[in-house]
């Protein structure tokens, strides 16, 4: 069977910053899964990746002579999965409008395939799911909730439910895996399924919507209200109300508070009380930060919130106005609403201003972040901060947005 290595579209990955200063885009959470997990499953092997040069050492490509080079924004079908499949050396998908789906190559690649190199290029017409924009992931995950769903669970018993305080409607769309605890809590999957990973915990009092996703040694607090197309990550501990979000991993919101449309990076925390607006009063259309242009675009919808990089702190009642956009390693408190775009490595609030995130001292709360969770902070991760820290904070990445409500 050919290798499975993802690659990184960099038109794609610009546009998905700042989720993408670090991780491969097919390290992005949409479902239950992130996309490198999905197309592990599908093509029944672990996959590596074809990414930006500091990111290789913790995402490496491990190719040979056969070789499958899958775009890594692009959601799994069992439509796709036949294609590739049968795909000869040398061949490869596009979408109609010219997005490169795979190539299937004999050599190791060192950029990312293109339109204009030397394959036999066929068309692919069915309807597929390709995250392009940040908005996109929240837009699309109660769709991959129930195909992640469906494949996970396919053969599959779910753990009985025998906590006799909990109400389930539509329990045959509801999966628990071995060790999850579930205690006078309210599921409610009739309008979605519900999966609820190995050894999570929905607290009492909990109220859960499908579509709904919760991952391995997370926890819904006491009094959670769950609202439909939410995933929730592994290593999490979420509480208040929350809508149409992903927490990628390893992040927290334990407290009361409204995070509506928005995604959430890994070894974030919102303290209490954090809230963000999710539409604007005139119901306009949400314009963000794009990384592309350093400026504030219009997403198209009128229904969008934070999207926060990773290693990113909210102080107690912070405010996110609609669209905003928060980078790697930012910590941000302070009254009033926060400006719509806060560069990675920034401290301060809306209030009295920003100063530079002193490096060092980033590096040490990550560390101890990661040994909180009985992780290792490596060279690797501190590398990959240290790389950010620099583009960052230069402005090779980043360029100044205009507060616009």
């Amino acid at each position: 069977m050919p290798n499975l290595i993802l690659f990184d579209d960099p038109v794609i990955r610009t546009a998905l910053l700042p989720f993408t200063f670090t991780r491969p885009v097919a390290g992005i959470r949409i479902g239950i899964q992130t996309l490198a997990e999905k197309w592990a499953d599908v093509l029944g092997q672990p996959g590596s990746f074809l990414t930006e040069s500091y990111l290789q050492a913790k995402f490496p490509q491990n190719a040979g002579d056969d070789n499958w080079y899958v775009n890594g924004a692009v959601c799994p079908t069992s439509a796709l999965q036949e294609a590739i499949s049968a795909l000869a050396l040398g061949a490869g998908l596009i979408t109609a409008d010219g997005v490169v789906l795979v190539v299937r190559t004999s050599s190791p690649l060192a950029t990312p395939p293109t339109v204009d190199d030397a394959y036999d290029f066929q068309t692919f017409s069915d309807p597929l799911t390709i995250v392009f924009n940040p908005w996109d992931i929240f837009v699309q995950n109660g769709d991959q909730i129930r195909a992640d769903f469906a494949r996970l669970t396919a053969g599959r018993t779910s753990t009985p439910i025998t906590d006799p305080f909990t109400r389930c409607y539509a329990p045959e769309n509801i999966f628990v895996e071995p060790g999850a605890t579930i205690r006078a809590a309210i599921l409610n999957a009739e309008g979605g399924p519900i999966y609820i990973g190995k050894n999570a915990t929905i607290s009492e009092g909990s109220i859960v919507i499908g579509p709904f996703s919760l991952g391995e040694e997370s926890t819904v607090n006491w009094g959670g209200k769950m609202r439909s197309n939410t995933s929730i990550g592994p290593f999490c501990k979420v509480g208040g109300e929350v809508g149409n979000s992903i927490f990628f991993g390893y992040s927290n919101k334990g407290h009361d508070g409204f995070l509506g449309n928005s995604v959430i990076g890994e070894w974030c925390n919102l303290g209490a009380n954090v809230n963000n607006s999710n539409l604007k009063n005139d119901y306009s259309n949400v314009k963000l930060h794009s990384y592309a242009t350093g400026h504030l675009e219009d997403t198209g919808r009128i229904f969008c919130g934070l999207m926060m990089g990773d290693f990113t702190k909210a102080g107690i009642s912070t405010m996110f106005n609609t669209g905003s956009v928060v980078g790697v390693s930012a910590n941000v408190f302070g009254s009033g609403f926060q400006p719509k775009h806060i560069s990675s490595f920034s401290w301060g609030g809306a209030i009295d201003g920003f100063a530079t995130y002193r490096l060092e001292k980033a590096l040490e709360v990550a560390a101890e972040a990661f040994k909180r969770r009985g992780k290792s902070f490596d060279k690797q991760e501190e590398a990959i901060l240290r790389e950010i820290f620099t583009k960052e904070r230069t402005r090779s990445f980043d360029k100044p947005s205009r507060f616009d409500l």
